[in-house]
């Protein structure tokens, strides 16, 4: 429903042809806002706050804060950027009732597959780009999982559960090895 990028925005609340989208921008080099396939114009920023069921800042940190987090229509906030919410605005994203995929779990998926990457240069045995795919999924969800249930168990929201959860295996790993293993 709604698009941005460095040159702006578009929101739509009838969805957009996101082949077209990518077409236009991607192939044809062409700025997003001046897309012709329909939707309001808008600054990048703007479009985080329009009502949709997910919303997803993926660019740029700090774009969420205690001032405008009051703003945030979706249902879920899934950030795809590093840091995209200030700490001050988990207050008010909390009590909106907002579910929030942090960062530090959202972002995993890269730093696990560059570990796919080592694990296989190691071995010198390389992975169809199906397994790969497989093992992520796998381990994405695995992860999701655990989160949230630390966030139940615990009482708290999904991020400090990411938090106190990275912590704890850290900790545990140390008192496993010892200090200096």
């Amino acid at each position: 429903m709604g698009l941005a990028d460095i040159h702006g925005g578009l929101y739509n609340e009838k969805g957009f042809d996101v082949p077209a989208v990518e077409d236009w921008v991607l192939r044809q080099r062409k700025p997003l806002p001046d897309f012709p396939g329909g939707g309001v114009r808008m600054s990048a920023q703007e479009v985080l706050f329009q009502p949709c069921d997910v919303v997803v800042p993926a660019a740029v940190e700090n774009q969420i804060t205690s001032e405008n987090a009051h703003r945030i229509q979706a249902r879920i906030l899934c950030e795809g950027a590093n840091g995209p919410t200030t700490a001050y605005a988990d207050d008010a994203i909390d009590a909106k009732g907002i579910f929030v995929v942090p960062d530090i779990l959202a972002n995993a998926g890269g730093v696990t597959v560059s570990y796919f990457e080592w694990v296989q240069d190691r071995q010198g045995f390389f992975w169809r780009e199906n397994i790969v795919n497989e093992l992520l999924k796998d381990v994405m969800e695995h992860s999701f999982d655990e989160v949230v249930r630390y966030s139940e168990a615990h009482g708290v929201n999904n991020r400090i559960a990411a938090n106190m959860l990275a912590i704890d295996r850290v900790a545990f790993v140390l008192k496993l090895r010892g200090i200096y293993a």
